[in-house]
Order: C-alpha cells, then sequence, then structure tokens
C-alpha cells in the first residue's frame, strides 16, 4: 500500500498515535533528552520527527534557533543541511538515468570533456589511471576524486557550478578508480555539473523543478530568500565546552555556487516528504519521482566489502550510506536502513523493515552528526518506542 506523509499543513495535523504503532510514552521522552543535550551546551536546540506508516508520530523544538537573542526553536526551522544534500543529487542522476540520458557506467569525460586526460597520483608519481572514472564511481565516492575543492579557487561561492567543476578535473585522482572508498565532495559537485550538461538546465532549477516542487517541499532551497532569513537556524561552534556562534553568512549574499554536495537549507518537515517518497519506493502523493527498481538500486550496498562510511557495519549506495551487516545495528535500526547526515550534524534515515522514518537536525559546524551522542540518542529511542 503507498504511504502519503501529510506534513504540507503541519500545524493543523494531530499526531497520528495509534496508526503509527509507538509508544505515546516513550515518545514523549525524546524532547526532555533532547532537552537535556541544550542545557549542557553541546547544542544550542533541536527538531526532531519520526513517521512511521506514513504517518507522523513525533514533532518536537526544543531549545534556541538562535542562542544569542534567545530566539525559540520552532518546529519549521530552516537548517542547512549540508551533506544531506547529497542524495538529493543523486536522484536528479536517477531521474536522468531513467529517462535513458545517461548510464551509470558512462565515464565522465563522456559529458564532461574536462576530464579527458585525468592523472592518478600513485605515491607521488602521476600516472594515467587503468579505467576512467564513471557516474557510479562519483555516486558511490569510490572515484578517487578529492574531498575538497580545488584551493585556486579561493572558496566556491562567488563561482558558477562550471567553473567550480572544470578547477576540480585539473586536480589527479587520489587513488584508482572503484580501487578504495573515499568521501569526496569534488566528485558530487560533479555529478551536480552532469545533471547540468545533460539537462540543458542549471543545476538547481532542474532539482527544484523535478524533486523539490513536486514532493511540495517549500521551504527547501538552495539560495535563501529574505523572507525566510528570519526562520534560519544559527550555527555554532564548541569553542573548549562552549558554544560560539559560527562565521556563516546565513544570507549567502551574491552567491554563486549552488553547492550539489552540499548547498541546500531545508526543515524537517520536508525533508520527511522526501524520506518518504524513498520509503514509497518512489512516489508521493501522486508524484512519480523515481521507479521503484531505481530506489532498490540507490539503497543497495554497492561498494562490497569496502570499508565505506562513517560508522561501524555500513556500505554506499548511490548517495545513500546502508547499513550493511549487524555492527550497524548499533543505534537500534534494521539491516538495510539507509540515511545521510551533513557536517552541522544534521541527520536523516529510512528504515524499510520498520516501515520508518527519522529527521535530527541541529547546528554543530565541529565534526559530523553520524554518530553523534545527540543522534545516536535520538535513533535509540525512536526504535525503542515501537510498540507493534
Amino acid at each position: 500500500m503507498k504511504r502519503t506523509l501529510l506534513l504540507l499543513a503541519l500545524p493543523l495535523l494531530a499526531l497520528a498515535g495509534d496508526e503509527t504503532g509507538m509508544d505515546a510514552g516513550r515518545l514523549a521522552k525524546i524532547a526532555p533528552r533532547m532537552k537535556a543535550f541544550v542545557d549542557q551546551g553541546t547544542a544550542a536546540g533541536f527538531v526532531t520527527l519520526i513517521a512511521r506508516h506514513g504517518q507522523l508520530a513525533h514533532l518536537e523544538a526544543v531549545g534556541y534557533q538562535d542562542l544569542e537573542t534567545k530566539t525559540p526553536m520552532r518546529t519549521d526551522s530552516i537548517f542547512q543541511i549540508m551533506s544531506m544534500t547529497k542524495p538529493v543529487t543523486c536522484t536528479g542522476v536517477m531521474i536522468l538515468m531513467e529517462e535513458g540520458r545517461l548510464s551509470l557506467i558512462d565515464p565522465v569525460e563522456k559529458y564532461l570533456p574536462e576530464f579527458k586526460g585525468q592523472q592518478v597520483n600513485m605515491e607521488g608519481a602521476l600516472r594515467k589511471p587503468l579505467r576512467p572514472i564513471t557516474i557510479r564511481d562519483l555516486m558511490t565516492h569510490t572515484s578517487g576524486m578529492a574531498v575538497g575543492h580545488a584551493k585556486e579557487l579561493d572558496g566556491t561561492s562567488r563561482h558558477t557550478l562550471a567553473e567550480v567543476v572544470s578547477a576540480d578535473a585539473r586536480l589527479p585522482l587520489n587513488f584508482e578508480p572503484g580501487a578504495k572508498w573515499s568521501y569526496s565532495n569534488t566528485g558530487l559537485a560533479t555529478l551536480g555539473r552532469i545533471i547540468e550538461v545533460v539537462s540543458g538546465e542549471p543545476y538547481e532549477q532542474f532539482i527544484l523543478q523535478r524533486i523539490l516542487q513536486p514532493l511540495g517541499m517549500k521551504d527547501t532551497f538552495y539560495f535563501p530568500p529574505a523572507e525566510k532569513l528570519s526562520r534560519i537556524a544559527s550555527p555554532y561552534t564548541d569553542v573548549n565546552g562552549r558554544l560560539e556562534r559560527a562565521n556563516d553568512d546565513l544570507s549567502k549574499k551574491d552567491a554563486k555556487y549552488p553547492g550539489p554536495e552540499g548547498g541546500l537549507y531545508s526543515t524537517a518537515a520536508d525533508l520527511a516528504r522526501f524520506y518518504q517518497m524513498m520509503l514509497n519506493k518512489g512516489t508521493l502523493d501522486g508524484q512519480h519521482i523515481l521507479s521503484r527498481a531505481g530506489v532498490e538500486v540507490m539503497t543497495q550496498n554497492q561498494t562490497g566489502d569496502l570499508k565505506a562510511g562513517f560508522a561501524p557495519g555500513f556500505g554506499y549506495g548511490l548517495g545513500w550510506g546502508v547499513i550493511k551487516d549487524a555492527s550497524g545495528t548499533f543505534r537500534l535500526n534494521s539491516i538495510g536502513t539507509f540515511g545521510h547526515g551533513g557536517a552541522y550534524r544534521t541527520y536523516g534515515w529510512m528504515d524499510p523493515a520498520k516501515d520508518m522514518l527519522g529527521v535530527i537536525l541541529y547546528q554543530r559546524t565541529n565534526v559530523g552528526g553520524d554518530i553523534a551522542d545527540e543522534t545516536n540518542a535520538f535513533m535509540a529511542m525512536a526504535a525503542a518506542a515501537i510498540e507493534k
């Protein structure tokens, strides 16, 4: 049965209660636990969301959206979700693949000629790789492309996506394509550029028209509109055990670069709609984003026995981290659970075996949120609340 997540009218939506099969008493303990982290000074505030069987089971905001002004966190506060953008970009690639406009095993240089002649750095010596990198390599982080962008860019915000990827293409690979797993922001940026070339549209416009708008993700964007700036949660950095405001321009004024690897802003409700589409095998509210086959391929472990991901027991699918064995179930997730985090400690996951999804959003710049204490606590409490 197709599931629908009715989050477009959140203020009017009552929690689904018994329809979710979750224990209300256990769910009620989540917000106080998150508030304890705020009181301890590990975060300014949180938004947490759980949905099961396509119904909202939990949505809470605790703490502050901005510490300096004591602005309370809201359930519709907007967050910089950073690398949680990556699965959205990979979904864009899959849409084009399903339309027969590219193949996952196509060499990147087929679409971006600047990658022709790319070399690999083998113990300090540059040589031609055994094979060119493919689109699939980029989606699984096995391409060998660098983590960070070319230093000559002096940051990316003032450059176009085409300019950034062209500069990155001149960097040598760190290893033979397919030989290792290594997280690569440059690889995901390259996927965004491929979307532009194949679709003939700006990357961010394609994502808006083919994913965000059809799914009703009305508070998700790359460049913050002025009228929504007041809802963006401020990021903080831990400095010797004390939260200090991070030096971050929330407005992204004059920015050109959309950031296929980490540029999106979003809310818990919007992310839940994207995740419910994935749990539904590609559809939501009559909107067909991907095929069932496409979702299944994206969420399978594609990296075999390679050490992959940032948590125990993880492999990597096409844009998603995937729990591949029992060592990944330490937060009570099922094998086959897939998800992604962001550098500012945001995280979302989908557990098909439990027909459940969860989102935790907060803004801490020190290290990602994949195995942070706050994330571990929330995920375990979410799964422990299932009654039937």
